[in-house]
């Protein structure tokens, strides 16, 4: 089998989980607790979603320096795009919570390696960093949302292994 379309499967495997998850996260039970762990869970809430943005803006980053990796990123891209709108969608307002983060402006564009090899390897640190926190984040969080944030974590750990695995 050849390895794009290896990673092709691999990458519909990974989606299809991730998407079975996502569709089966409901935010109600979120809100049914007290008014204090609404407002954390509100709070993370914003926060995973401002995260998958940042993820996206350096998607896009790379897209834009590497454009030959657009079959192969396009994807995956598309799934942090969806984790982005589940996490929004138990906001209350998607544009007013979601601010950027202090450490980098939307207009910021993340700085991209030349080669392909290492803009790959960049894009496949920032979503096992980001993964990585997701999954401590589990600890501090009620029901439906701990169980999306294992989710998402979940599919950003499967995108680091596709993102890298070409390179064994």
């Amino acid at each position: 089998m050849s390895f794009p379309s290896l990673l092709r499967r691999r990458s519909l495997i990974v989606s299809v989980a991730s998407a079975a998850v996502l569709v089966g996260c409901s935010t109600d039970s979120d809100s049914a607790g007290s008014g204090g762990s609404t407002s954390v869970s509100a709070r993370l809430r914003a926060r995973a979603a401002r995260d998958s943005r940042g993820l996206l803006r350096q998607y896009d980053a790379v897209l834009a320096v590497h454009p030959a990796l657009a079959e192969r990123l396009r994807p995956l891209r598309a799934e942090v795009a969806a984790h982005a709108a589940a996490f929004e969608e138990g906001t209350a307002s998607p544009t007013a919570t979601v601010s950027p983060s202090p450490t980098a402006s939307p207009s910021a564009s993340p700085t991209v390696p030349a080669d392909e090899k290492s803009a790959l390897a960049s894009l496949a640190a920032a979503e096992r960093s980001l993964a990585d926190r997701r999954a401590r984040a589990l600890l501090d969080v009620p029901g439906e949302l701990a169980r999306l944030l294992a989710a998402v974590a979940a599919a950003g750990a499967g995108h680091a292994y596709l993102l890298t695995k070409g390179d064994r």
